[in-house]
This record gives structure tokens, sequence and C-alpha cells, in this order.
């Protein structure tokens, strides 16, 4: 298990007085599942809670209560983790990156460009190697219920047009709190800058030069107001995972775990099919809104430049990164 930080700490106190009056308020519940996420109520995130709420509630009789904290109410991703570790926090929909510090197969899935498509993604993680990967939650006191996603991410920048690798060369790009997602933009020629969400401020104030994300988090976010420049580069496919404290889950009935299980991929469906039909008005409201786009910036000169990345790669990431190598052939 991973070493609790005192901010860690700090939270988890001032949240137990949050957990009280909540419980407190709900006391006909025999379970609370408090849920957190770091993004707003507008978010795809926030719609597959509010779906896996509205299922749990509704198949359990009321007898499990869910509660969404959102907006970053109860910390960034590594600190919801930690209390899902410490069953402070009973759920929590997580991007891939962050988790990789305690769950290290998970990093197989943040390689560069090794999904085709949405296609190339659901038969890998619907199947053995995305169970595989969620099984190995378990290791650091988590359970793994479902990848949902992001989506594929993109490169937007505030100071010029970027069709090619040699074009990110000094851009200070903010990524998410990984090693490996900092490996990848230093590989290409980027100054990474690791930062919790959200950034909004740091680019209109041009503390970052530029970010990565998929197009629904550019357009929900308004990052049109504050970057000019978009490249399509699909450079990483950004799953997210439905998470879930084992310590919590160890104590539910079987038939509530099970439960959590079907709610958890029934929402994760619905999240994927809703940001997928969203990708071309997306792209089309971005373009509205004034940025640049490349729609086909030089794929090829990014992949030569992260391919040796693979190098680094040892035990279960290794193991899961050539299993999905290898089915995407």
């Amino acid at each position: 298990m991973k070493k609790i930080s005192v901010w860690t700490a700090a939270i988890v106190i001032s949240f137990s007085f949050i957990l009280f009056s909540v419980n407190k308020a709900n006391a006909k519940a025999k379970y609370t599942i408090n849920l957190g996420i770091v993004t707003t109520m507008k978010t795809f995130h926030y719609k597959a809670a509010a779906k896996f709420k509205q299922i749990v509630e509704k198949k359990s009789g009321g007898a499990i209560k869910v509660i969404i904290h959102h907006s970053g109410s109860v910390g960034d991703e590594t600190s919801i983790l930690q209390q899902l570790q410490l069953g402070v926090l009973q759920a929590g929909v997580i991007t891939a990156g962050p988790i990789d510090k305690f769950v290290p197969a998970i990093k197989a899935i943040e390689f560069p460009f090794i999904f085709k498509n949405f296609s190339d993604v659901d038969r890998i993680l619907d199947g053995n190697i995305g169970k595989g990967i969620l099984s190995k939650f378990r290791d650091a006191n988590l359970i793994g219920f479902h990848f949902l996603e992001n989506g594929f991410r993109n490169l937007t920048n505030s100071v010029r047009p970027v069709h090619s690798a040699k074009d990110v060369k000094g851009l200070k790009i903010r990524v998410m709190n990984s090693q490996f997602q900092v490996a990848i933009w230093r590989a290409i020629g980027a100054n990474p800058t690791p930062m919790p969400w959200p950034i909004y401020t740091q680019l209109s104030q041009h503390v970052i030069d530029g970010q990565e994300n998929p197009l629904a988090v550019i357009y929900q976010y308004k990052l049109y107001e504050v970057q000019k420049y978009l490249s399509l580069t699909h450079h990483v496919y950004s799953a997210l995972v439905f998470v879930g404290s084992k310590s919590f889950y160890d104590k539910l009935p079987t038939k509530y775990q099970k439960l959590l299980y079907s709610a958890a991929k029934d929402a994760s469906i619905y999240e994927r099919n809703l940001n997928r039909s969203k990708v071309k008005f997306f792209l089309s409201e971005l373009k509205k809104h004034g940025m640049i786009i490349d729609m086909h910036p030089n794929i090829a000169s990014f992949k030569k430049k992260v391919m040796g990345l693979r190098a680094g790669f040892k035990g279960d990431a290794k193991l899961y990164l050539d299993m999905i190598l290898a089915a995407s052939k």
C-alpha cells in the first residue's frame, strides 16, 4: 500500500465530518458509497457516476446509497485513490494515468499509438487482457470494476501549429501526474509539466503553453478560449476506470458485490457510447470557436520518438504491453 501523505491525512480528517453528516442523513440505507471524481457535473465522468448511482440505488431497493462528490471536492485523483485504499471513499472514476503508481500493469494501456480505433479498444479492454489488468487492482487494496473512457488524447497549445514532432520542441505541456506521461512528452521533445486538473487558469496566464486531452475535455472546459492550435494526434487512448475500495467491497454481501460489478459495467458502456456519439459535434464546435485544427498531423514522426520507451517496461506492465501489441497486429 502506498504511503499516505500529510495532505491526504488532512483530507481524510476533514472528509470524516462530511461522511458523518451524510451517513446520518441517509440512515435508512444499509450501505453508503461515497464516489469521488475530479471533474464537474457537465462531464462524462459525472454522467457515468450518475448512471452508476441510478442503477445501484434502484436495484438494491434503496439498501445502498451512492453520493457523488464532484469537481475535486475530495481531492485530486491520487488523493482519491489513497482514500479508496483507506476505505474513506468507496468508489471513484479515475483516469488511468495516475493509477500506474498504484497498479503498474495499467501502464501498458497508456503506451502511445497502440490502439487503432474504438473497436480495437473494446476488443482488448473488454476481453481477457483488460480483465487481467483489472484483477491487479486487488494487490493495491483496490477493486477495478470496469473500463470507461476519456477517449483518444490530442495536443493543444497557444504558441504555434504542431504538425510533426519537431514542432513540439520546447513547448511547456501540462501532463497528468504520471511518470510515464512525463517520459512520453520528454521523448517527443516537449517540456512536460505534471499538474492537477483543472488547468484553465494556468493556460490563460501562460504558465504552461499547452496540454493534451480528448476532444470532450477540450470542449467542456472551454480550452478553446485559451488554446489556439489543436492537432489530432490521437497519441494515447485515455481510459478511465471505475475503481472501488477493496476493504469496503469485501464486507458487502455477495449479491451487492455482484451488483456493483454489473452497475459499473452498464454505466461504463453507457458512458463510452455517449462519448463516442459526440466526437463529431465536439470537433465542429471547436472549429466554430476559432481553433486552428490540424486534422492529419505527421503521426509517424511522433511514433518514431516514443517507440524506444518500450524498453523501459518491466514486470506486469511489460507482460500486458506485449499482449496488447500482439493482439493489435
